[in-house]
């Protein structure tokens, strides 16, 4: 069967008893097979330089790719056999040096092979690769099959004993998990060395920090505070270098904040924002109209675009902020340089030690968001949704905080 392939039409397209496939109209050799259990894979078919038709499998349709990417990929394919390469030779000679490059050692499949890969499609690829060197030096030398699960067990008991936490430790070994998934991926190795290890057991217990009222008040007090020591710092300076002929800073004194912490802080607070999704926030996704704030899905953890609504208080710290911030457009918290900001780690622990709040990360002001909204009643989905979360079952480590019906639903039976 031939038809134009768009991402329209092949979300239309249904299984049926038997797989059938569908050829683009459009790029030659592009085409879809349905599996009857719905599976899509596309593949790009052509004739090799002897004249004999052939196929390469480019990939099943779903996050990893999308229709957009299959298409970019035959098109690429399609160049190649215009210009009398064989792609599957190609491939094939890929798949033997990446075997070779496995019997080399761990770094350099990560060096030659995940890195460019990694970089291209993970936000946190190279933040991915230098956990993995830093957890793990001395598998760096090792040939991939030689990693074992018992001595990922030795390393794991090792690193509890100095007191790492189970979660941590859980996230490192998944790090390398993912390296030796695309390995296997690749056919590079014909098994995953780590497939049977378990996962460290976590406290699901644990509850999440959030402000108690004394301490919430004790933040916006500290922040206001803060405020207007720099305000009055500025204006100190200003009256210094006027004295002595030197250029002046911009005054202060009729600005709403000292510096970006407090709106940055607030926005946070109001809107449940990672702290990345913070700090990589630009105008443009903030809609004062409809008072709605969009979390692209490139700067989102879950890679999905989510839309939050601004609060009053979130609101009106933006408009403020907006009239003295060091640049209208582009980044809403730029760093002092005009780039990204990368740290506040120095002012978020002078602000919580100038409001006595101890124990609480950056990222607790999520914790509170999510707290907040599920105390007020709001459902667990819409919180879901709202902080992103890839699946419910990180959003039920609030369900205890919500009000209690349980009890009113067993009074009926009286």
């Amino acid at each position: 069967m031939k038809a134009k392939l768009s991402s329209t039409s092949v979300k239309r397209l249904q299984a049926q008893e038997k797989a059938y496939e569908v050829f683009d109209l459009e790029i030659k050799g592009f085409l879809l097979r349905v599996q009857p259990t719905g599976r899509k894979t596309f593949y790009y078919s052509y004739r090799n330089l002897a004249g004999k038709r052939t196929r390469i499998r480019i990939g099943v349709l779903g996050p990893a790719l999308t229709f957009a990417k299959a298409r970019d990929l035959a098109a690429s394919h399609a160049g190649k056999v215009a210009e009398g390469v064989d792609i599957q030779a190609e491939k094939m000679a890929d798949r033997h040096e990446a075997r070779e490059a496995l019997n080399h050692t761990l770094a350099s499949f990560l060096e030659n092979h995940y890195k460019p890969w990694a970089l291209a499609n993970l936000k946190s690829g190279q933040q991915t690769i230098n956990t993995i060197k830093r957890s793990f030096p001395d598998y760096l030398s090792r040939p991939i099959p030689d990693i074992q699960i018992k001595q990922m067990e030795r390393w794991r008991t090792e690193k509890l004993q100095s007191g790492l936490k189970p979660s941590t430790i859980n996230r490192v070994v998944n790090s390398l998990r993912g390296v030796l998934t695309k390995a296997l991926e690749w056919e590079v190795i014909l098994e995953h060395p780590l497939a049977k290890l378990k996962s460290l057991k976590l406290d699901e217990s644990k509850k999440a920090r959030y402000f108690s009222p004394e301490e919430y008040e004790g933040l916006l007090a500290a922040l206001t505070l803060r405020d207007d020591e720099l305000k009055a710092a500025r204006g100190r300076g200003n009256a210094f270098r006027e004295q002595r002929g030197y250029p002046l800073m911009p005054d202060l004194s009729h600005q709403t904040y000292g510096d970006r912490m407090t709106p940055l802080i607030i926005v946070s607070l109001k809107t449940g924002m990672r702290r990345g999704e913070a700090f990589d926030l630009a105008w443009s996704d903030v809609d004062f109209a409809n008072k709605v704030i969009t979390i692209k899905g490139e700067n989102a953890k879950s890679s999905k675009t989510r839309h939050i609504p601004i609060n009053t208080m979130a609101y009106e710290a933006l408009i403020a902020w907006q009239q003295q911030a060091p640049q209208p457009k582009g980044r809403v918290f730029p760093a002092n340089d005009g780039g990204r900001l990368d740290n506040v780690r120095k002012s978020w622990t002078n602000i919580l030690k100038q409001a006595g709040i101890s124990a609480f990360r950056w990222h607790d002001m999520r914790h509170d968001f999510a707290s907040k909204l599920v105390m007020n009643s709001v459902p667990l989905n819409t919180v879901r949704e709202l902080c992103g979360h890839a699946s419910l079952d990180t959003t039920l480590r609030y369900a205890h905080l919500a009000p209690d019906h349980r009890a009113q639903a067993v009074a009926l039976l009286d």
